[in-house]
């Protein structure tokens, strides 16, 4: 299967790179604005017709959509989480064998919930803040494309390679720091919020799955769990052997979306400033997810938070 992978230096691109690369049923061309990307293109200024004609260059039977950006000002979200998006469907319907589109979708779509229970893809879409609004927005595009498209809506991501503007990054770069300097004290924002954490392994290994399936429309990619960000931080401060502890600020709501790192998706954020999220509750239902695509995680939360620290400790 001929595979154009769109994002492959983000935070779940680079996983989903990895993955296909090592499959030996599929081809894979890289696509980005990076000297690494086997074909150079800037999704946020190049055109539809542009990308076309790499399309038909390549002729690929799944475009995989991983770019897009999770930090920035309001205009950089719109133009990597919409603008892209449609220049994306608009070029597979002029190509000349329009390909199967798996697009990346977010959870922060939803926006606030009910607690309590999981959140089913037939939820009303109610974002909060522009990287919400932003991201649904691209979703919409794609279900209205008319192509053959499937929107994953991958819950909150942790795992080896977090951003260190996301909560898991920010929280190991301070403990590294707090145990290289004698600190006895590291601040977070509020941890009160519940959150479903999925390992980046285990998103990446859903969107190969979602690659070779026939599933279209939107499906979650979570845990099926929420679990309270102040557990999941313990969890890590556990693993980094720290014995300080833990200040919160109140009234600060916490953000985790790690998607995509700043500029690492191939998109420039000229200054990368998580916005809280006023969302107490997240929790994915992931019953489309395990019977269409026969996917469910593998990693625990445990074990992927403690190689986010593994990999913090271990960086010169």
């Amino acid at each position: 299967m001929r595979v154009l992978l769109l994002g492959a230096d983000g935070f779940i691109g680079r996983r989903v790179a990895e993955r296909l690369l090592v499959d030996p049923g599929m081809q894979v061309t890289v696509l980005g604005r990076r000297d690494s990307a086997d074909i150079r293109f800037d999704l946020t200024a190049g055109s539809p017709g542009a990308l076309a004609r790499f399309l038909d260059a390549v002729a690929p039977q799944v475009v995989v959509n991983c770019a897009g950006a999770t930090y920035g000002t309001s205009r950089l979200l719109i133009q990597a989480n919409t603008l892209a998006v449609a220049t994306v469907c608009e070029a597979i319907r002029r190509s000349r064998e329009p390909a199967r589109l798996v697009h990346i979708g977010s959870a922060a779509e939803y926006g606030p919930v009910q607690p309590g229970g999981p959140i089913p893809e037939t939820a009303e879409p109610r974002p909060v803040g522009p990287y919400g609004v932003s991201k649904l927005a691209g979703t919409e595009l794609v279900l209205a494309s008319g192509l053959d498209a499937l929107v994953l809506r991958i819950f909150d991501v942790v795992g080896p390679g977090s951003p260190t503007a996301s909560l898991f990054g920010r929280l190991a770069e301070g403990l590294r720091r707090a145990l290289e300097q004698d600190e006895l004290q590291i601040r977070m924002p509020d941890l009160s919020g519940y959150r479903d954490f999925v390992d980046v392994r285990d998103v990446a290994r859903a969107i190969q799955s979602a690659a070779v399936s026939a599933a279209t429309g939107v499906i979650n990619i979570g845990s099926g769990h929420a679990v309270r960000a102040r557990e999941a931080a313990h969890l890590l401060v556990r693993a980094s052997g720290f014995e300080g502890s833990l200040a919160e600020d109140g009234g600060r709501p916490v953000y985790v979306p790690a998607q995509a790192g700043p500029g690492g998706d191939g998109f420039r954020a000229s200054e990368p400033r998580p916005v809280p999220e006023s969302v107490a509750w997240r929790q994915a239902d992931v019953r489309t997810a395990r019977d269409r695509l026969g996917w469910r995680t593998q990693v625990p939360l445990e074990e992927s938070l403690g190689d986010v620290w593994l990999e913090t400790a271990c960086r010169v």
